[in-house]
C-alpha cells in the first residue's frame, strides 16, 4: 500500500519548470554578423580573425562558421545585408531619370547618388558599413573586388547609363572617369578628418550641413569636362584679327 501511494504520488506531482526569462533570447548570429562588420571598418578584411569576431560578439568560435561559414562567406553577407541601400539609390535615379528634360537634371542625379550616402555614414546603424566601404576602395582586396563587382558595379552602370543620356555626345570612358572622380570626393568627404585640423576647428568632418555644396563642387567639375566647350565670342575674335 505504501508503494502505490508513492508511485501515484510521484506520477501526480511533475517536475518543476524552470521560470521563464522575461529577457529575450540574444540574437548570437545577428550579433557575429555586427561585430564582423565593426571590426571589418576599423582594420581591414586581412587583418580581422575569425576569433577576433567570435570574442568581439562574445559567442564561441565555432559558432562563427556554424551561422555564416568561411571568413569571405561573413564578408559577403555584409553586403547582402545592406543591398536595399543600393536598391534605394536606383529607385531613386529611376525617379530622376523619369523628368530628364527638366532644368537641374545634373544635380538631382547626383543627389540621387550622393544623399544616402551621407545618411548612411550619419546613422550609427550603419556607419561601420560605410567605413569599411570606403576603406576597401581605398585599400583593394581580393574579397573587396568580388563584393565590386557584384553589388556595386551594376549601380555604377546604371548611373553611367543615365549619364550617357544627359550627355550622349560624351564616351562611356569620360563619363567613367567622371563616376571615378566623384566617388573619389564623396568618399574623402566622408572618411577624412583632416579638414578639421585644416580649418582650424572651424569646419567638421563628415558635416551633413555641407552636402549642397559637395554636390555644387561634383557638379562643377561634371559640367567642366562634359559640357561642350564655350564658344569663342566675336569680340574675341575681333582683338585677334590682325
Amino acid at each position: 500500500m505504501y508503494k502505490l501511494f508513492v508511485r501515484s504520488f510521484n506520477v501526480a506531482m511533475p517536475r518543476p519548470q524552470p521560470a521563464a526569462s522575461s529577457e529575450p533570447a540574444p540574437n548570437r548570429r545577428q550579433a557575429i554578423l555586427l561585430a564582423a562588420e565593426q571590426l571589418f571598418a576599423e582594420r581591414g578584411y586581412h587583418a580581422v580573425s575569425i576569433r577576433d569576431i567570435a570574442s568581439a560578439a562574445g559567442v564561441p568560435l565555432a559558432l562563427v562558421g556554424y551561422y555564416w561559414g568561411a571568413k569571405h562567406e561573413l564578408y559577403h553577407a555584409i553586403f547582402e545585408t545592406w543591398q536595399p541601400s543600393i536598391s534605394e539609390r536606383l529607385a531613386r535615379l529611376q525617379a530622376v531619370m523619369a523628368t530628364a528634360d527638366e532644368p537641374g537634371a545634373l544635380e538631382r542625379l547626383l543627389t540621387a547618388f550622393i544623399d544616402p550616402l551621407v545618411a548612411l555614414h550619419a546613422d550609427p546603424a550603419g556607419r561601420h558599413y560605410a567605413q569599411m566601404a570606403a576603406r576597401d576602395l581605398a585599400a583593394p582586396t581580393v574579397e573587396s573586388e568580388r563584393a565590386a563587382v557584384e553589388f556595386f558595379d551594376p549601380m555604377a552602370h546604371a548611373y553611367l547609363d543615365a549619364l550617357q543620356q544627359l550627355y550622349p555626345q560624351r564616351s562611356r570612358g569620360d563619363l567613367a572617369w567622371c563616376y571615378q572622380f566623384m566617388l573619389g570626393a564623396v568618399l574623402h568627404f566622408l572618411s577624412d578628418r583632416r579638414v578639421e585640423r585644416l580649418s582650424r576647428g572651424e569646419n567638421q568632418a563628415s558635416d551633413p550641413a555641407q552636402q549642397a555644396r559637395l554636390i555644387q563642387f561634383v557638379a562643377a567639375g561634371f559640367r567642366a569636362l562634359l559640357d561642350p566647350p564655350a564658344r569663342t565670342t566675336a569680340r574675341t575674335n575681333a582683338r585677334r584679327k590682325p
